[in-house]
């Protein structure tokens, strides 16, 4: 019961914060549509890539018609359905692209933007297809099962564990697989690596949460905010408190649930958590000092206990 009540309220805590679910959406357009280079003029068409094969960077339309299809699918971008069927139709008819690599990133991104999980799984994979190091695609993929997995799902050590490996995965290629577009300035793209980074991190530091992996967790969340100092994220320094409670560093914790509440916006539900885990952590830490350092907690209340979720 305490393990499925702990499940739940982090479900909560992320349908209220949608931290995840706005994953790359402060760097996003550093690489949502990457520029393709127009064909060479007067060059013969390349040969076709051998299947699976990653793209060729920077990526290049083969021909003039070619570049004409990408351009005009990718303007449907916004529009999930649309995008997702203009790559479609741009796939069956440039079936060697190395566009169509764009097209599913694309269209993964603005699935992202309409929450559906689901389909953004699916285009992801689509993406880990043609390339399987994109570290987008791997972090798509990682949280989305991380997200949409909870304590009652029959296969939930199967999702955790893929979720883990893909966000890890996405960790070691951030720095040498990441697509962005042509002409990108170096330090924007620099920035927009930390946050991919802190954010694989954080799915990692959940996972092990879930897991009641508590000191790993620790450890991975505590590297999420080290990777992207400048953009610390509530709903990770939120569950780096609710990790170390499990620990019992009350005191520690105490001070992690402050700087979540300073990092959060009133009425949110990363809100409401943080204060009652600080309230919980303030009566914790003056028992601990009456009893003269005692260790020992009362019982929790699952019923009340928003840390038991994050």
């Amino acid at each position: 019961m305490k393990r499925h009540c702990k499940w739940m309220a982090l479900s909560l805590v992320m349908a209220g914060a949608q931290c995840a679910s706005a994953l790359y959406a402060q760097g996003g357009n550093t690489s949502e549509a990457p520029a393709v280079q127009p064909p060479p003029a007067a060059t013969p068409a390349a040969a076709a890539p051998a299947p699976h094969a990653k793209p060729h960077l920077p990526i290049k339309a083969r021909t003039h018609e070619e570049y004409v299809a990408y351009q005009t699918a990718i303007a449907n971008k916004q529009d999930a359905e649309a995008m997702a069927k203009a790559a479609a139709d741009f796939a069956a008819k440039f079936p060697d692209s190395d566009c169509r690599i764009l097209l599913y990133r694309a269209t993964m991104k603005a699935y992202r933007t309409a929450a559906d999980p689901e389909k953004m799984m699916e285009s992801a994979l689509k993406v880990l297809e043609l390339d399987n190091d994109d570290p987008e695609a791997l972090l798509s993929l990682a949280e989305v099962q991380e997200e949409h997995t909870t304590a009652m799902d029959l296969d939930r050590d199967q999702r955790m564990s893929q979720a883990l490996d893909n966000a890890q995965h996405a960790l070691k290629t951030i720095d040498t697989d990441l697509i962005v577009p042509v002409g990108t300035a170096a330090d924007r793209v620099e920035v927009y690596k930390k946050y991919l980074k802190a954010s694989a991190l954080g799915i990692i530091g959940t996972v092990q949460y879930k897991q009641e992996k508590y000191p790993e967790a620790e450890v991975s969340l505590r590297q999420a905010i080290e990777a992207d100092p400048a953009n610390v994220d509530s709903v990770i320094v939120l569950r780096l408190a609710l990790s170390l409670d499990e620990q019992k560093k009350y005191e520690d914790a105490l001070t992690q649930a402050n700087r979540a509440i300073e990092l959060s916006k009133d009425g949110t539900e990363v809100a409401r958590v943080a204060k009652n885990e600080r309230d919980r952590l303030t009566a914790l830490v003056a028992q601990g000092s009456a009893a003269g350092g005692s260790d020992v907690a009362p019982p929790a209340d699952d019923s009340s206990q928003g840390h038991k979720g994050n």
